[in-house]
């Protein structure tokens, strides 16, 4: 099922030629999207069409939970037409081994989880699911700063150091906020976004905050970040991820 979903997704892509991003195609952008493009070395290259990324990750799957759980994923990302397929590998104990799916194609997303590989824990579909995905998506995009230019984005100045996007695809809206520091680099995103996805399911703020840029493959991105859930109850950071590799418009991987 993952292989045959990956050589879909890759199946989409344009077979036209990428063109160079230049200063002249930034200028209707916010000043700080600007800077923060400069910064990440995107200006002069072509556009990105795809590209794998391999993530180390710890996880917590409850918010009272104490134990890191240590996980292996990777992920294939689409910036036209815009879409990710992500895989993610866990052991919770000797016994027990997870496995998840996560997809955002055409507009929508869905969620697999299976416990052993053969019991499944999480089959999640939906319209919160799809904007939920969609959100992540738009928040992602820093790995790969030219979908910035996507048409499927819209941005709004907020000050010197944040502007917000909102991203329309295939009937699936969301939004979200940038926020970089004095230098330009990318720091903070953040979005109202589902939790769950019950019928009475709330809006949570949901946060991506950064604690280490490199450059990988000629540009400058977030390679160390943690996402967290603003509750009501208090904030559950339940993600710290690592970007091992990112690999750009390379041959398609096996």
């Amino acid at each position: 099922m993952i292989q045959q979903e990956r050589e879909q997704i890759l199946s989409t892509l344009p077979d036209t030629k990428p063109q160079p991003v230049t200063e002249e195609s930034i200028q209707s952008l916010p000043e700080p999207v600007k800077k923060w493009l400069r910064r990440s070395g995107v200006v002069g290259r072509p556009e990105i069409r795809y590209g794998w990324i391999l993530q180390s990750a710890a996880m917590k799957m409850k918010p009272n939970q104490e134990t890191w759980y240590h996980a292996q994923a990777e992920q294939l990302f689409t910036t036209t037409p815009p879409a990710f397929h992500w895989t993610v590998k866990m052991k919770m104990n000797p016994l027990i081994a997870i496995k998840g799916r996560d997809l955002f194609v055409e507009g929508k997303g869905e969620m697999r989880i299976r416990m052993n590989s053969l019991i499944n824990v999480v089959n999640e579909s939906g319209e919160k699911i799809d904007e939920g995905t969609l959100q992540r998506y738009l928040g992602e995009i820093v790995w790969y700063p030219t979908a910035v230019l996507s048409p499927y984005i819209t941005w709004e100045p907020i000050d010197n150091f944040s502007a917000k996007a909102t991203m329309r695809y295939k009937g699936t809206e969301g939004s979200g906020i940038f926020y970089f520091n004095e230098k330009g680099d990318f720091i903070r995103f953040s979005a109202m976004r589902y939790k769950e996805n019950t019928p009475d399911a709330k809006r949570f703020e949901w946060i991506i905050s950064v604690r280490k840029h490199a450059i990988l493959d000629g540009l400058k991105i977030p390679v160390e970040m943690e996402a967290t859930w603003k509750l009501d109850k208090g904030d559950w950071t339940w993600l710290k991820l690592t970007i091992d590799e990112i690999i750009y418009d390379h041959d398609k991987r096996e």
